[in-house]
């Protein structure tokens, strides 16, 4: 049985033709703050690069810069009452 392919996301309007060498200082003020502030809320290193129209080493630099600790592989684990561990 083969599964359907997952959604591809599109880049945001605003990201897109912004993916170049030397990047306007005040762009790349704009996509890192996307980053940072999508990628806290919980949005994957591949969600995050398809919807600025970047690679996923992009966004993953962008945070390695802010020092943000990153996530570990995978789904995430409920721990708690009503959720059994995954």
């Amino acid at each position: 049985m083969s599964y359907p392919p997952r959604p591809q996301l599109r880049p945001l309007t605003e990201f897109v033709g912004t993916n170049r060498p030397r990047l306007d200082p005040v762009v790349q003020a704009r996509v890192e703050a996307f980053v940072l502030r999508e990628y806290r809320s919980g949005r994957s290193l591949r969600e995050i690069a398809e919807l600025i129209d970047r690679s996923h080493s992009a966004v993953r630099n962008i945070l390695e810069k802010h020092r943000v600790h990153r996530r570990g592989d995978g789904i995430v684990a409920w721990r708690g009452t009503g959720h059994q561990d995954l």
